[in-house]
């Protein structure tokens, strides 16, 4: 199995490295760009923006020739499961979105028409087997109400998740690098779980190929991954989240998904309360704004690349929470929780004042720069 997930991993990176900067010249010629036109843009200059395209290769490309390659070898049962109607649905979703979003990188869709095709390619997801059926009360028989509610908690569980990843990409590499701890936190927890192999070589192809891409989307970026690379990701960690938890429904493993993308959640749930709040109506939640956890940080004075690295340590913490409570139980869980909490409480005031001063330290390292160019220019 090792094996196999390293080839998972190996493919999937190969691909997305050197597709990349295709990506780039693509979107160059499609005018796929994203220019610095509002507040709410932390770009400078102009910059290409698809990305997710080169992710995607990577992803499907590892998936195709290790599905291929393990069923040949009998390590992998696709009738098994009913898995090859699921993995059917879960392309045509990717594809529903993949090319609504494909045409807003270049053109633009509005934000309602995203959301009817996140809902559609959900239903695609559920009507192949792909569902939520853990919620059911005991000796309550209503047979057909769960079977309605279960289908309305996986189709929220996706839109959500696909919308907390778009979201929350509003830094260099941080949507990027908060998908890849989560795809290294769930590939833990389903390795423990001892989950299907199919969602460990999902994970693992997924975690390559953002791997591939991180280099070119770490602050300084030389590209974005898009809306198309974005709803991909969050599409991609809903269901493999599913796929991953399936075997066994203990109530651990399925709080596991949550605390990994605990981040992007909290973060999404905050955006709608907010705009709802400031707009008093629901249209008021389509409506962009510089409200999210990464812009409150900007505020503060932090760098982009500070924010983000901060942001990657929050969601890797929630990661490990969750790899602890399903190895280890709740009590270890939360006592590493606390020490964690008094570790950031003890040094959070001396590290925002390092902060501070070391940004003085740039501005007036800059300030001499400028002042020692200018002098230079006038004895010339």
């Amino acid at each position: 199995m090792w094996g196999d997930i390293a080839i998972a991993f190996m493919l999937a990176f190969l691909t997305a490295f050197m597709a990349t900067p295709h990506t780039i010249n693509l979107a160059k010629r499609l005018g796929a760009v994203d220019t610095p036109k509002d507040e709410r843009r932390i770009n400078k200059i102009t910059m290409p923006r698809l990305g997710g395209l080169a992710v995607i290769s990577g992803f499907f490309l590892s998936v195709i020739y290790l599905i291929i390659t393990m069923t040949i070898e009998g390590k992998l049962n696709l009738y098994q499961d009913d898995y090859i109607r699921k993995l059917i649905g879960f392309v045509l979703g990717a594809l529903i979105i993949g090319i609504v979003c494909f045409i807003d990188d270049v053109r633009g869709v509005s934000a309602i028409w995203k959301l009817i095709a996140q809902i559609v390619a959900a239903l695609v997801v559920v009507y192949s087997g792909i569902i939520i059926d853990t919620f059911e009360v005991p000796y309550i028989y209503m047979s057909d109400f769960w079977d309605i509610f279960n289908v309305i908690v996986t189709v929220i569980w996706i839109v959500g998740i696909t919308n907390a990843m778009n979201l929350i990409d509003g830094l260099d590499g941080l949507s990027t690098g908060i998908s890849l701890i989560s795809c290294i936190s769930l590939l833990i927890i389903f390795a423990l779980n001892g989950s299907p192999l199919i969602s460990i070589i999902l994970i693992t192809a997924l975690g390559g190929a953002l791997c591939g891409f991180l280099p070119y989307n770490f602050n300084p970026a030389k590209t974005f991954i898009g809306d198309t690379g974005s709803n991909f990701l969050g599409y991609c960690l809903s269901i493999i989240s599913i796929l991953g938890i399936a075997k066994t429904y203990t109530a651990i493993v399925i709080v596991a998904p949550l605390l990994v993308l605990a981040l992007p959640i909290f973060d999404t749930v905050w955006a709608v309360i907010r705009r709802v709040i400031h707009g008093k109506n629901l249209k008021a939640v389509f409506q962009p704004d510089t409200g999210h956890l990464h812009h409150k940080m900007l505020k503060k004075g932090f760098t982009q690349k500070q924010a983000v690295l901060i942001l990657y340590g929050i969601s890797a913490i929630f990661g490990m929470f969750a790899i602890i409570l399903l190895d280890s139980g709740i009590w270890k869980a939360i006592s590493f929780a606390i020490i964690v909490i008094i570790i950031i409480a003890c040094g959070y005031k001396e590290f925002f004042k390092q902060k501070l001063l070391n940004n003085e330290d740039s501005e007036e390292n800059l300030e001499q720069i400028m002042y020692d160019e200018k002098h230079i220019r006038h004895d010339k």
